[in-house]
């Protein structure tokens, strides 16, 4: 298990679709939104949980379709199916590679853009415990909608559209969290209605991405 997440981890790197990719678009997000909102604090500062959360959800979109398709390009998919790995392992430590790759840098980089969409400060502290609650869930998600898709030709798209509505409830309850902290209310819910989204999608998807991949490979 350790070979394949380093694998995978150099594979992302060398690629250029993930850590880099995700980065520039989640910065090009924080830059822009206030040139088209306007410069007024106190607008940007309502709308930037939610902002910085669906600039997250995004970057994270964009390397899903990386996560099997590079492995059954090459073959190298059927090989894990009939190692002595079980898939649904072999599908959360290409989950936990993703994670690593894209929603580790989101999280930390995410104060930072914090302050050009001026969130207040309260809410730092919230907007990088959501984000490192949250984005796991959102790279196991990814990595059962990548399952669906194996072998389909530019199945982007489809990923896309199959991945966006199971994103929503996690898109919800995290900025939600950082909302409420940046205003000094309580955030015990939406922060484990969060926690709980993550530890069932992680509980559940990989079997169910595994089974899908069984069906693809036939």
């Amino acid at each position: 298990m350790g070979a394949l997440l380093s694998r995978d981890l150099r594979l992302a790197m060398r690629a250029g679709g993930g850590f880099g990719l995700g980065l520039a678009f989640f910065l090009l997000l924080a830059v822009l939104v206030p040139l088209g909102v306007g410069p007024e604090g106190g607008t940007l500062g309502r709308i930037a949980p939610g902002i910085l959360w669906v600039g997250a959800l995004l970057a994270c979109l964009l390397s899903l379709d990386r996560i099997f398709a590079l492995d059954f390009e090459d073959g190298s998919l059927d090989l894990l199916a009939t190692s002595p790995m079980p898939l649904e392992a072999v599908v959360a430590v290409k989950a936990l590679a993703h994670w690593m790759v894209t929603g580790v840098p989101l999280t930390l980089v995410a104060p930072v853009l914090g302050v050009l969409l001026n969130l207040p400060v309260e809410g730092y502290g919230w907007l990088v415990l959501s984000l490192a609650l949250g984005t796991p869930a959102l790279s196991v998600i990814g990595a059962f909608g990548a399952a669906l898709v194996v072998g389909v030709k530019r199945g982007g798209l489809l990923l896309s559209l199959l991945v966006l509505p199971l994103y929503v409830p996690t898109l919800i309850f995290g900025a939600e969290v950082v909302k409420r902290g940046a205003a000094g209310l309580e955030v015990a819910v939406p922060l484990l209605l969060l926690a709980g989204i993550t530890l069932a999608a992680g509980a559940l998807l990989p079997f169910a991405a595994a089974a899908a991949i069984r069906i693809n490979l036939r």
